[in-house]
């Protein structure tokens, strides 16, 4: 069992930074794929990004490349979103998912462990 814990989120303005962590437990952190999800209101899960558990390879959702980079710090357990530029509809609760597999990593439904999200809230 891996138990995800998210913390971060917050009102920022437009153009504002954020840096989400999810601290993980349970077993061998270094052995998951961490993905950053997001769910506005009205609207379905989507992917932000993923931080391959081999290789130390990323994938980003368009809409945030260039934006947001994901991390992962193994001796702590947690992996980092740090936002920049951030825009109103960035707005959405942010979720942080992990799982043993390296294949589908934009596919939330591939997840088999998920965090209980933070609320990020982005003013214009």
């Amino acid at each position: 069992q891996v138990q995800l814990v998210e913390s971060g989120g917050r009102l920022v303005q437009a153009g504002g930074s954020l840096r989400l962590s999810c601290a993980a437990s349970g077993r061998t952190f270094s052995s998951f794929t961490m993905g950053w999800f997001r769910q506005a209101p009205g609207k379905e899960r989507e992917f932000v990004a993923a931080f391959s558990r081999s290789g130390g390879s990323t994938a980003y959702a368009d809409s945030v490349k260039g934006r947001f980079t994901i991390s992962r710090d193994n001796a702590k357990n947690t992996v980092y979103l740090h936002m920049n530029s951030l825009k109103p509809e960035d707005t959405a609760v942010y979720y942080c998912a992990s799982k043993l597999g390296i294949l589908g990593i934009t596919s939330p439904g591939t997840y088999d462990y998920w965090g209980q999200g933070t609320q990020v809230t982005v003013s214009s």
